[in-house]
């Protein structure tokens, strides 16, 4: 296993498209689903959970998607339709990671929701450490209420992400990182 900074600075993303089978085996599932639960989580609300799209159900998935696109674009063409009903099933595994935040008396939605997000991360970086690549993205349809009923999710519940897991077809080039001069900066007594 890479020194644990040299795997953080090694993470990059992957479009979903570029990434492979196989997908990882149950129990490196297991793995990536252990790790993304160790997150920050005041209260221990658990104020997210993981849904898992994997062989069929990708597809199966990707209907709801379709409806969806169809109800808003009738005249879509069928090439487009296609392309919507293949969302989840462009990489081997795809993991929804669902926030569930919601009034607390003491805990804020806020701490609720950024936990989901650090579930997502979390999720990135186990994949990347297991010798995996992956996605993390949104696009329309985890915005749709319509999508998101047929996927499981409650009324109060959003997606953080769907986190796209595979192998990478060809090495990824790293993007322009901002200067660390431009987003950091030391609070000074006046």
């Amino acid at each position: 296993m890479p020194d644990a900074l040299e795997l953080l600075k090694t993470r990059r993303s992957i479009k979903p498209v570029e990434l492979a089978g196989p997908a990882p085996s149950a129990a490196e599932l297991e793995t990536l689903l252990t790790i993304a639960s160790r997150v920050p989580d005041h209260g221990k609300l658990v104020p997210w959970r993981f849904i898992i799209f994997e062989g069929q159900a990708r597809e199966a998935a990707g209907e709801a998607i379709a409806a969806a696109f169809c109800t808003k674009y009738p005249q879509a063409k069928p090439e487009h339709v296609a392309a919507e009903r293949s969302r989840l099933a462009r990489a081997p595994l795809v993991i929804a990671v669902v926030s569930r935040a919601a009034p607390h008396v003491k805990i804020p939605e806020w701490e609720q929701v950024l936990s989901a997000g650090a579930a997502a991360m979390n999720l990135v970086l186990a994949a990347h450490a297991l010798g995996y690549a992956a996605s993390w993205i949104t696009e329309w349809y985890a915005y749709d209420r319509g999508v998101l009923a047929a996927l499981g999710l409650a009324e109060h519940e959003r997606i953080a992400g769907f986190v796209h897991i595979g192998r990478a077809s060809a090495s990824p080039e790293d993007r322009p990182r901002p200067p660390l001069d431009t987003i950091a900066s030391r609070f000074a007594d006046r």
